[in-house]
Order: C-alpha cells, then sequence, then structure tokens
C-alpha cells in the first residue's frame, strides 16, 4: 500500500477510468444478480456453488476438508459445516483418506455432479450474456492505464 504525506493530493484519474470501473462493476453486479437467482432457483447457495466447483477442480475430484477451507477462504469450523449442509442436501460425500487416516476428503455424489454441471452450464450462457460489457470496460482501462505511463 502507498503512503501518501497528508499534504499531497493524490493523482487525477482520466474521466474514462471512472467509467471502466463502473462499467466493471455493473457488469459484474448483473451477473452476480443473475447468479443469485439461479441459484436460489436450484436451492444452492453462493458459497455451495463455489464449494462444489473447487471439488470438481480439485486433483482426482477429491478434497481434504482443510484444503476446501483454504481454497474458499473460510475457516475449517465453516468448511466443515458447509460440508454438513452439502452432504445433507446429497450433493457431496466424505471418503475416508487412504493416505491419512485421520483426514477426510470430500467428493461430488452423482446428484451433486449433476446439479453443478446444470449450473455451471447456466452460468456460463450468463457470463457470455454480460461479456461484452465486461471486455470493453476492461479494454477501456487498460487503454487508459497505459497511456498514463
Amino acid at each position: 500500500m502507498v503512503v501518501r504525506e497528508e499534504h499531497e493530493a493524490p493523482a487525477e484519474l482520466e474521466e474514462g477510468i471512472y467509467e471502466g470501473l463502473a462499467g466493471v462493476r455493473l457488469a459484474m453486479r448483473r451477473f452476480l444478480a443473475f447468479s443469485e437467482a439461479t441459484l436460489a432457483d436450484a436451492k444452492v447457495t453462493s458459497q455451495q456453488y463455489q464449494a462444489m466447483l473447487v471439488i470438481k477442480t480439485s486433483v482426482a475430484r477429491q478434497i481434504a476438508v482443510r484444503d476446501l477451507a483454504e481454497q474458499m477462504l473460510i475457516q475449517h469450523h465453516g468448511a466443515v459445516q458447509l460440508v454438513d449442509r452439502l452432504s445433507a442436501a446429497g450433493l457431496v460425500e466424505r471418503i475416508p483418506s487412504a493416505e491419512d487416516k485421520r483426514s477426510v476428503l470430500v467428493a461430488l455424489t452423482s446428484a451433486g455432479d449433476h446439479v453443478l454441471e446444470m449450473l455451471a452450464t447456466i452460468h456460463l450462457q450468463g457470463m457470455l450474456t454480460h461479456e461484452p460489457l465486461l471486455a470493453e470496460s476492461l479494454s477501456q482501462l487498460r487503454r487508459l492505464a497505459s497511456l498514463d505511463k
């Protein structure tokens, strides 16, 4: 973090920077609103969806709870509760680790895999719908940032 002295004024940004930042935020908010509605219809929380994505992309499609917590940026006990809710919904299963008998791995069930595939397909379509605004806003920010150098 850059610390400025009190009397030093921040550098003025071009108007286009603000427009680009606003465009990025608008595209993200539109997508997130779309995502939340999609997930609510499927009775899955945003955190559960993210956890299923982490599990699906992990080595051997299984992940230790501690690693899930790390990837989700949550505390271990929060990951345990998240896995409990996913397990109660039939979306994941706990598998004893063959390497460490104290450790438990989490994997998607076939139902969880099906739900994730459906949600991922819808989310991909939603992202592509919002791509033009996001891409243009990011391009505008890149152009203006390179002009300042």
